[in-house]
C-alpha cells in the first residue's frame, strides 16, 4: 500500500472511502451471484431432478467456499493491520503462507471428490439425481483451484485500495461462466452438450479466469505487498494471524453449508421438489446478501487499518454507515422481491406443484433480509477488531443452531411444509438480538482497553 493509500485509509472522510471501497466489491458480487442464480436457471430446463441434483451440491460447494472465503477475509484484515502498523514485511509473510494454505486446501477437495457418489447416495435413491449430481460436485471439488486463488488475490487487491481491480477480475469471471453455460449445458453451435457438467465445467473455468485476472493484477500493478520466496515458508504466527480472523467467516459458510445439507434431509421426508424450493431460496438469499458482502469487504480493511492506528471514531463512523446502509439496501430488496415470487420461479422453470409450494415460501422467506444483513455486517465487524471469539460464537447461533434447531422443531411441531418455513425469518431474528448482546459486550471490553 502506497503511502498515499495509507493517507486515504487513515484520512479520507469516511462515507467517500467506504463508498469508493464497497460499490466496485458490491457490483462485482452482484455479477458473481447472479451466474450462481443462471447456472440453477439453465439447468432447471434440463429437468427437476436436475435443478434438485444442483440444490443438493450447493451445501457441499458452500463448504468450499467457506474455506475459500476464509482465507481471503484473513487477508483482507492481516495485510492492512501489518501495513498500519508500519510491518510491510509482515505483510509479505501474511501474503506468501496464505498461498500455502490454499494449496494445501486445493490438494484436499481434490482427494474429497472422490466421495461425490458416496455422499448423493447417502441423501436420495432417485438415480437421475444421484448420477447429475456426483458429476457437478465432482468436477467443483477436483478444479478449485479458481475458487481458492481468486479469493485471495481479489482480497489482496481490495485491501491494498484497488477494489476497481478486483472487481473487474471477478466480473471476467462471471461473464464467461454466464456465456458458457448454456453453450456447455445445451450444445449450442460447436458447443458439445454436456447436461449438468456443462453448468460446473463453465463455473470453474469462470472461476480460473478470475483468479489468473487476479493474479497478473496483483503481480504488474500492485506494488503494496512484497513477498520473497521465503514467505512462502509456513510461519506459525502468520497462519494464526490469517486464521483467527478467517476462521469466524469459514465458520459462518461452513455451518450454514452443513445446515443447509441437514435441512434437505428434513425437506426430503415432504418432497424433492420442496428441497428444489429451499435452494432456490439459498441461491436468492445469496444474491440479496451480495450488497452486505461487498459492505464487508470494503469495511473490513478501513476497521483493522484505523483500529491499529488507534484512529477509534474513523472506526465508529465506518461501522455505524455500513450498518445503516446495508439494512435499508436489504428493506429494499425485500419489499421489491416479495411482490413477485411467482416471477422469480418462473424463470426457474417451476411446475404448478413448485409454484404452489414456492410462492409462499419465498415471501416468508424473504422477511428475514433485514435482520440477515445487519448480523452479519456486526459479526464482521467483531473480527476486524480482533474480537474473533464474538464474531464465532454469532456465526455458530446464526448459521446452524437456531436455523436448524427452528427447522427440526417446526417440523416436528406442526408437520405442516406451508409452516416450516417461518424458520427461516425466526432463526434470523434470534440471531440478529444475539448479536446485538455481544456487541454491547464488545464495546464494553473496547472501552477498558481504551482507559488502561
Amino acid at each position: 500500500m502506497s503511502d498515499t493509500s495509507d493517507n486515504r485509509m487513515g484520512s479520507m472522510p469516511v462515507g467517500r472511502l467506504l463508498a469508493r471501497m464497497s460499490l466496485p466489491m458490491m457490483l462485482s458480487f452482484f455479477i458473481q451471484a447472479l451466474y450462481n442464480i443462471v447456472d440453477s436457471i439453465f439447468v432447471a430446463r434440463l429437468s427437476e431432478d436436475a435443478l434438485t441434483a444442483v440444490s443438493l451440491a450447493f451445501p457441499m460447494q458452500m463448504g468450499m467456499h467457506a474455506i475459500a472465503v476464509g482465507m481471503g477475509v484473513g487477508i483482507n484484515a492481516g495485510v492492512p493491520r501489518a501495513i498500519g502498523e508500519g510491518n510491510r514485511s509482515r505483510a509479505g509473510k501474511i501474503t506468501g503462507n496464505a498461498v500455502t494454505l490454499d494449496v494445501l486446501f486445493i490438494l484436499l477437495f481434490l482427494v474429497l471428490s472422490r466421495f461425490s457418489n458416496a455422499i448423493y447416495a447417502a441423501q436420495t435413491d432417485v438415480s437421475a439425481i444421484v448420477t447429475g449430481g456426483t458429476t457437478y460436485l465432482s468436477i467443483l471439488w477436483m478444479v478449485s483451484e479458481g475458487e481458492f486463488f481468486g479469493q485471495l488475490f481479489e482480497k489482496l487487491l481490495v485491501c491494498t485500495g484497488r477494489p476497481v481491480l478486483a472487481m473487474t477480475s471477478q466480473a471476467l469471471g462471471a461473464v464467461f461462466n454466464i456465456v458458457f453455460d448454456p453453450l456447455l449445458i445445451f450444445g449450442i453451435g460447436r458447443s458439445p452438450r454436456l447436461g449438468i457438467a456443462g453448468a460446473a465445467i463453465a463455473t470453474v473455468l469462470g472461476q480460473v479466469l478470475g483468479a489468473v485476472t487476479a493474479l497478473v493484477m496483483n503481480l504488474l500493478l500492485n506494488h503494496a505487498v512484497k513477498v520473497r520466496a521465503s514467505d512462502f515458508v509456513p510461519s506459525g504466527s502468520a497462519v494464526t494471524e490469517i486464521l483467527s480472523v478467517g476462521f469466524p467467516s469459514m465458520v459462518t459458510i461452513g455451518l450454514s453449508s452443513l445446515s443447509s445439507f441437514l435441512i434437505n434431509q428434513i425437506l426430503l421426508t415432504y418432497s424433492t421438489t420442496a428441497t428444489a424450493v429451499y435452494g432456490i431460496w439459498a441461491k436468492l438469499q445469496n444474491f440479496c446478501y451480495m450488497p452486505v458482502f461487498g459492505m464487508n469487504n470494503g469495511m473490513v480493511p478501513i476497521l483493522s487499518y484505523n483500529h491499529a492506528a488507534g484512529k477509534t471514531d474513523r472506526v465508529r463512523k465506518t461501522f455505524s454507515l455500513a450498518l445503516s446502509v446495508i439494512v435499508c439496501l436489504e428493506m429494499v430488496l425485500f419489499l421489491v422481491l416479495f411482490r413477485i415470487p411467482g416471477e422469480l420461479l418462473t424463470l426457474f422453470d417451476a411446475s404448478d406443484n413448485m409454484r404452489s409450494i414456492g410462492i409462499p415460501a419465498l415471501r416468508i422467506c424473504l422477511v428475514s433480509l433485514p435482520f440477515g444483513g445487519a448480523t452479519i455486517i456486526m459479526t464482521t465487524a467483531m473480527q476486524s477488531l480482533r474480537h474473533a471469539s464474538y464474531a464465532l460464537a454469532g456465526n455458530i447461533l446464526r448459521q446452524f443452531v437456531f436455523l436448524y434447531a427452528a427447522f427440526s422443531l417446526l417440523s416436528a411441531m406442526t408437520h405442516s411444509l406451508s409452516l416450516i418455513w417461518v424458520a427461516v425469518p425466526l432463526s434470523e431474528v434470534l440471531s440478529f438480538v444475539s448479536a446485538m448482546i455481544l456487541m454491547i459486550f464488545m464495546r464494553r471490553e473496547l472501552l477498558g482497553q481504551r482507559k488502561e
